[in-house]
């Protein structure tokens, strides 16, 4: 079968790792499901993955993509949950020590099949296309999570996103906005920042910028460059919820003022299959879509991996197959 899989891997150059070519289709073991892929998303896990970050030379070739929807073996339309528990986890898989992402042990989407144990199969609800539903298993899965169940945040509330453009800030104002938070970003990218208040943000700010009042929480993706300004930004008692640090992992803590005004910081990891179902239902109910950047058929992936690691990319890059 066709697929997009990291052959090597390399920090400095990690398209030079991609490799586009045949896989042999995956068997089916007991308890599992194959889908047949209409439609995968691309995630900064993948580029991450290319680069040898969690992608141990033991474990190659991989295929790509934790993001897919597609038919199952009973001509079901299906969304696949890309976080797979160990072998006897019961309870919320993202508290699983020994989860892992499709792509990291597993064959990922970026292919005609995929296989995934039975329990990671959604239904996809009729009003998403498969490109939509393809969007929201990684990064919209992230943002609910984030927002939803980690935030403690109600309606209403104000939020910041920081670095807006991403794939989870994306979401985030997405979603927010159609819950009733008021929802602001900020952005180094002035277009980027006017594409967010299209989207549905509030306000737009400069990155760094000193903002007009506290606010109730903030969204971080960012990590180092941003963390001093959602620390200063937040009321007392106000929340930083985390979900990466694509700019580095060790700010300064500034203990001082998190006890001082009691703020709380809390991590985020993905999401579970409930709060998937939960997600798409939201999506189909509110008429919220992901917002896709670009689509491509999955032989010219490539393409789309150069526009993610050039930092070209508003919302999704979505592959196709038909």
């Amino acid at each position: 079968m066709f697929a997009v899989f990291a052959s090597a891997s390399s920090s400095d150059d990690p398209l030079s790792a991609l490799t586009l070519g045949e896989r042999p289709a995956p068997d089916v073991p007991e308890g599992w499901a194959r889908v047949r892929l209409r439609a995968a998303s691309l995630n900064h896990h993948d580029l991450w993955s290319l680069r040898g970050v969690g992608l141990p030379a033991d474990r190659l070739p991989m295929i790509l993509g934790c993001d897919g929807a597609g038919i199952d073996d009973d001509g079901n339309e299906v969304v696949v949950h890309a976080v797979i528990p160990s072998d006897g986890w019961s309870g919320d898989e993202t508290l699983d020590p020994g989860r892992t992402l499709l792509s990291e042990k597993h064959q990922g989407t970026f292919a005609d099949e995929v296989v995934v144990p039975r329990r990671n199969l959604v239904p996809k609800p009729a009003e998403l296309s498969f490109e939509e539903a393809a969007c929201l298993p990684t990064a919209w899965l992230t943002a609910y999570r984030m927002l939803f169940t980690r935030s403690g945040l109600a309606p209403g509330s104000t939020v910041l996103v920081q670095g807006a453009g991403g794939g989870v800030a994306t979401a985030l104002v997405a979603l927010g906005s159609a819950a009733g938070y008021r929802m602001w970003v900020t952005s180094r990218d002035e277009a980027k920042a006017a594409k967010a208040l299209e989207l549905g943000a509030d306000r737009g700010f400069a990155s760094g910028e000193r903002l007009p009042e506290r606010v109730d929480g903030v969204m971080e993706t960012v990590g180092q460059a941003t963390w001093s300004h959602s620390v200063k930004s937040l009321k007392p008692g106000g929340v930083i919820v985390t979900c990466g640090a694509t700019s580095g992992d060790a700010p300064p803590a500034e203990l001082t003022r998190v006890f001082f005004l009691q703020l709380r910081v809390v991590g985020s990891t993905m999401g579970t299959r409930e709060e998937l179902e939960r997600l798409m239902r939201l999506c189909a109910v509110t008429g919220v879509r992901p917002l896709v950047d670009q689509v491509l058929p999955l032989e010219q992936a490539r393409d789309g991996f150069a526009r993610m690691l050039d930092s070209d990319v508003f919302g999704k890059v979505v592959f196709t197959r038909s």
